[in-house]
């Protein structure tokens, strides 16, 4: 009798940003929102393009779109609001995401060969893999672009 590794089901939330679609844990999602007013203001923090004010705190708005698929993504019509890990600290953010999300259990396995350097895994989701994301990884390829390929686009 071989021993063959069990996965454990766990819940992931689908997210589409551009025509791409992603998966979080759902347990580092809070909630998808519909747009408020975003608030702008000068400051040098990558891919973060303003604050929303948000059950009694400010959320940061992280748009990771540059990153997953390009500059030209399209409009964005929802925030999800999802944990950041910074070590050992957490901060909530804001993804601005295209279209609805979807809730699903799913087993993840390790990402494919060839894997973006943000992706901590995999998932099969409606018949496609879905790579699982790690925000502070898409903001760190974002932060050394000659490390990664942006949106499947080579940087200079």
């Amino acid at each position: 009798m071989s021993a063959t590794p069990q996965l454990a089901s766990r819940s992931f939330v689908l997210l589409t940003i551009g025509d791409r679609r992603f998966a979080l844990p759902a347990e580092s999602v809070s909630e998808l929102v519909v747009p408020g007013s975003m608030q702008t203001f000068p400051h040098t923090t990558p891919l973060v393009t303003g604050v929303l004010f948000r059950r009694g705190r400010i959320v940061p708005v992280c748009d990771l779109a540059p990153v997953l698929v390009g500059r030209d993504a399209p409009p964005r019509r929802f925030y999800l609001i999802a944990q950041r890990r910074f070590g050992a600290q957490c901060e909530w953010n804001a993804i601005p995401v295209t279209g609805n999300c979807e809730l699903i259990n799913a087993e993840m396995s390790p990402p494919s060969e060839g894997a973006e350097a943000y992706v901590s895994g995999c998932i099969a989701a409606n018949g496609e893999s879905v790579g699982v994301l790690d925000i502070e990884r898409v903001v760190a390829a974002y932060a050394a672009p000659s490390a990664v390929t942006i949106g499947g686009e080579a940087q200079p």
